[in-house]
């Protein structure tokens, strides 16, 4: 997204308005003939128009009043220009201490806004600005519950008197456009997943390369088919598929594969950290990464997605009931989000069939054929490697998956460099490159094969 520094700057001179506002207004004696504006109600925020800029989208959804677009402000203010906060400074001269009435927190980094600073641009002492503003720092209130801006308390402070703080993720939003993911953990389930390959070093059959090209089109222009058009009334938000085929056939690859290719960001959800033994955990840590992934038009990616989404026998206690309302949830969720969820199975016949009707695709992955083995086999070695084989007949004869194929290519290549003596060979103006023969790649091909038995 695009930053646009002058639409910033106007809300920073707008806030410097307003303070000037509220002090001229505040510590005018009663007689005093004021001039310029006398109230909020005569100084309105910016106007931002069409912008499409993340502060512009950030306030459209959160801010649409005063208090909320001020808080926010404030908060930013302590962020990018900190000396606009200078003058909250000033010593009450008849008690020779600082004005209680400013809220804030003192330190040596300067002064840290809180809910009763908010509270005294709104109005001064007034009571109903005070009252608006415990609302704006209530746990129910959307910008709490969105993580955009809350009151941090030390000890037993209440929310108004806590230093008022826009979240990490807001404030990067804000400047760069872009909200870093928290850690992998319990809370946020989910990493981002990415690859160094390219579109063209895919290699499946043609009908799946078809169906993802599909998916493609709807991440390129599903939001014109469903605003310009119109559809939007007649046809669910998002779009649903089901990866399925045997381990290693590409499902993984292919999900950040077409993030790369439509300039999304594919976040893989592990569903071993989802669960949690907590009643209502679940829930909220799976709604962290789905409004995120819709505030930055993620595509979320589940694996192994039979493990949660498995045919279930009948409730017999608790657990199960706790189990298949975490279930219902993220269908819920799947359902309602926007952009692009897909999901892979080893075993998609191990998945419920009412479930699979809520697909708008279904992607099998098959093993490669022998003509896709041998394009692996070619593509797969450096160019440094010797090879001195046929690859044609391995490729014929052994019937392996994509990823089996690249686990046998780094075993014999790795062992080539070992026989080389790679370090010392180099320095002495010999490449330190040994041949891959025949007998090495059958050999790294049965030992692949024992893995699974």
């Amino acid at each position: 997204m695009v930053i646009d520094l002058i639409e910033l700057e106007r809300e920073l001179a707008w806030f410097r308005a307003v303070l000037e506002l509220r002090f001229r207004v505040y510590f005018s004696g009663p007689d005093t003939p004021l001039e310029g504006p006398l109230s909020l109600e005569e100084l309105p925020p910016p106007d931002l128009g069409d912008s499409d800029t993340p502060w512009a989208r950030l306030v459209r959804e959160h801010a649409d009043g005063v208090v909320e677009r001020l808080g926010l402000v404030l908060a930013l203010v302590r962020q990018l220009r900190p000396r606009l906060l200078d003058l909250f400074f000033s010593r009450n001269a008849t008690f020779d201490r600082r004005y209680t009435e400013f809220g804030g927190v003192w330190s040596e980094e300067g002064f840290e806004p809180t809910g009763e600073t908010l509270a005294f641009l709104l109005d001064g002492d007034g009571l109903a600005a005070r009252v608006a503003v415990e609302q704006l720092l209530a746990a129910d209130h959307p910008l709490h519950r969105h993580d955009v801006l809350r009151a941090v308390p030390h000890g037993d402070q209440t929310p108004i008197r806590a230093p008022l703080r826009l979240s990490a993720a807001t404030l990067s939003r804000i400047t760069t456009g872009r909200i870093p993911p928290p850690p992998l953990g319990a809370a946020f389930p989910a990493q981002r997943l990415s690859t160094g390959l390219k579109w063209s070093d895919l290699v499946l059959h043609p009908a799946t390369l078809r169906q993802l090209e599909e998916i493609q089109t709807f991440l390129d222009h599903g939001d014109t088919l469903l605003r310009e058009w119109g559809m939007a009334a007649r046809l669910r938000p998002g779009y649903r598929a089901l990866f399925h085929g045997p381990p290693g056939t590409g499902k993984t690859l292919s999900a950040a594969l077409l993030g790369k290719r439509t300039g999304r960001e594919v976040h893989r959800v592990d569903l071993s950290l989802l669960v949690s033994k907590y009643i209502g955990e679940t829930e909220k840590n799976l709604a962290r990464v789905f409004e995120q992934a819709e505030r930055s038009s993620w595509i979320l990616f589940f694996d192994e997605a039979d493990a949660l989404f498995g045919k279930r026998s009948e409730t017999k206690d608790a657990h199960d009931r706790y189990a298949n309302q975490e279930v219902a949830y993220l269908l819920q969720r799947i359902e309602s989000f926007e952009g692009v969820v897909i999901l892979a199975s080893n075993l998609h016949r191990n998945l419920d069939e009412a479930f699979l009707r809520r697909f708008e695709a279904v992607v099998y992955f098959p093993p490669p054929r022998a003509e896709e083995r041998l394009r692996l086999w070619r593509e797969g070695f450096s160019p440094r490697a010797d090879v001195k084989a046929d690859l044609d007949r391995i490729a014929r004869e052994h019937d392996l998956t994509g990823g089996a194929i690249i686990n046998v290519i780094r075993k014999v290549s790795l062992a080539a460099i070992a026989r080389g003596g790679h370090a010392n060979r180099e320095s002495e103006g010999d490449s330190g490159e040994s041949p891959i023969s025949q007998g090495d790649i059958e050999e790294a091909i049965r030992s692949e094969r024992g893995k699974n038995g």
